[in-house]
């Protein structure tokens, strides 16, 4: 389970507290979570127990690089991204309805919101689900009231949510974390 657009240590320490298991950090994007590469240093210098990922939308050929000279542990790109072969990461493709599903991907997030609380397309998230070779996380307008019909809808392999745990742009509510972690990690299928 990842909390996504994490713009602060404590942010990261209030996923950390919940029981995540991976924070997201937004890097080079037109996002209002989008943070500097010191910032992400930072926070992910203050976590080191979590897997740390960073999000981009569309980096450049030097914004990607960028990324991996930071060394997280997955980086979310979508499919049409070039990945430098010596880039160490683990690699998540963010896909949307109408996508391929790609071939070079060490899991796949569903997510056509990108942040914006869009809800997810249960339909293909489903078909996506049975089809896909790799993990699936699905996001998209989850948040802790729903996630965990979501979760017995979908049965992916993890969740990933921004906005339904904030309380404004980038800042998370605490018991909102708390909430949608304890709710996601309580579901059986």
């Amino acid at each position: 389970m990842k909390i996504c657009g994490i713009t602060s240590v404590g942010d990261a320490l209030i996923a950390q507290e919940a029981g995540a298991d991976m924070i997201g950090v937004i890097a080079f994007s037109q996002s209002p979570r989008c943070i500097s590469p010191d910032k992400i240093r930072e926070i992910f210098d203050a976590v080191p127990s979590l897997t740390r990922c960073c999000v981009s939308h569309g980096p450049s050929t030097r914004e990607m690089a960028a990324i991996c000279d930071l060394v997280p542990d997955v980086i979310q790109v979508p499919s049409f991204v070039q990945i430098p072969d010596s880039c160490t990461a683990r690699v998540f493709r963010s896909i949307r309805p109408g996508d391929p599903l790609p071939d070079d991907a060490n899991a796949l997030i569903i997510d056509a919101s990108h942040g914006s609380g869009r809800n997810f397309d249960a339909a293909y998230a489903v078909s996506v689900r049975r089809s896909a070779q790799v993990p699936v996380f699905l996001a998209g307008g989850l948040t802790p009231d729903n996630v965990s019909e979501a979760i017995r809808t979908v049965h992916p392999d993890g969740v990933d949510v921004a906005t339904g745990v904030e309380y404004a742009p980038g800042k998370k509510d605490r018991e909102k974390v708390r909430a949608f972690v304890e709710r996601a990690k309580g579901v059986k299928v």
